[in-house]
């Protein structure tokens, strides 16, 4: 091929080449190529691909940010919109596995296929022991990815994977739900030792709250008058910098600021040790009780009863499950435990006990 100016050739096909750099890739120059009839034609094209490429590349570089620079900018703006605690969430899912593996990276440069693998290796073998994250902690890093995705897109820079690369199904875990015999044998315990303690054990197994609630409840939210509790605050422990501290915000949703009503013989107990003012599980003003340390008092209580290990949310489980059985409309029993709507009450919280099924089953027989 016979050479004429800079990289311009005259091909055995009669035609004229020519080419221009457009950078390196694996360690080898790529090209651009242009072609025509003439020399001076294609050196009039050459000219006017190389201006071309370069405005290309500097309004595709003007639009290119690394995932790390992406995902600082995002927490940031989302302080105000997002609570505490969730903030906290994202970033130790940032710093223990996004960062690590995309943060230099540019978001452009990043495709599909590296993010259903990343995803796929955490499932397997993620976390400190590599002995793999459950699915439901991998679909919310998964979620962090689409969000950041998202943020990208709305400020107009480049993204190379798509929102819907994958999908991570999630098992359904067991709830533990306390059968009638460990209710009578829990409930008969705690009146029996009505420390403030156990009145607030004895008020979530009756009304469902959450334990960040029942740590963050006053005397103040309590009305013995209008027999209902006004839950508008929780308490949680969330990570600041290399520590965590305990903070009280309002619930984690608007759905979750609710006033629940209150039986006649519960507010015989909750009457007999009102105190304005404090905190309901301390009786103090200014002294909390922090939910990993009530965590630890309601096993120990369980153990003193003899009722079989649990979480403090299965007291929640198990109000709701009562609920249904006692023949709730589920609209009421969705506000009653704030939840945002009524799917998620019957699919995460409800657990028809089998003696309920055989009522129904042989309500239906004698129909």
């Amino acid at each position: 091929m016979a050479r004429r100016g800079d990289n311009i050739y005259h091909r055995k096909d009669k035609r004229w080449e020519g080419r221009f750099v457009k950078g390196r890739a694996d360690g080898r120059t790529q090209f651009g190529y242009v072609f025509g009839t003439t020399y001076r034609e294609v050196k009039e094209k050459l000219v006017i691909a190389q201006y071309e490429w370069k405005t290309r590349s500097k309004a595709a570089n003007q639009n290119r940010a690394t995932f790390r620079a992406i995902s600082e900018s995002w927490v940031k703006e989302s302080k105000s919109c997002l609570k505490a605690s969730t903030i906290a969430k994202y970033r130790d899912y940032l710093r223990l596995y996004l960062l690590p593996k995309f943060g230099n990276q540019n978001m452009g440069d990043i495709k599909s296929a590296d993010v259903s693998a990343f995803c796929s290796g955490l499932l397997s073998n993620g976390g400190m022991e590599r002995q793999g994250l459950s699915s439901k902690t991998v679909a919310e890093i998964f979620r962090v990815i689409k969000y950041l995705r998202k943020y990208a897109l709305n400020r107009d820079y480049t993204v190379g994977y798509s929102g819907d690369c994958l999908t991570i199904k999630q098992s359904q875990k067991t709830m533990r739900v306390f059968s009638p015999q460990e209710q009578k044998r829990l409930s008969t315990y705690l009146i029996e030792h009505l420390t403030p303690d156990n009145l607030g054990i004895l008020l979530c197994l009756f009304t469902g709250i959450r334990i960040g609630e029942l740590c963050a409840l006053r005397w103040d939210d309590v009305s013995l008058h209008e027999r209902k509790l006004r839950i508008s605050k929780t308490m949680q422990r969330v990570r600041v910098g290399n520590g965590t501290k305990i903070v009280t915000t309002s619930p984690k949703s608007e759905c979750a600021v609710r006033e629940i009503p209150l039986s006649d013989w519960l507010c015989k107990y909750l009457g007999d040790a009102y105190q304005a003012g404090s905190f309901l599980l301390t009786g103090d003003a200014e002294k909390s009780i922090e939910p990993r340390t009530m965590q630890n008092r309601f096993k120990a209580v369980l153990a003193a009863c003899g009722v079989a290990d649990a979480n403090f949310h299965a007291l929640r489980h198990t109000f709701a499950t009562k609920c249904v059985e006692a023949g709730f409309d589920a609209k009421c029993l969705s506000e009653i435990l704030g939840h945002a709507s009524v799917n998620i009450t019957l699919n995460r919280y409800v657990h028809p006990t089998m003696a309920l099924k055989r009522e129904y089953m042989a309500k239906l027989a004698a129909a």
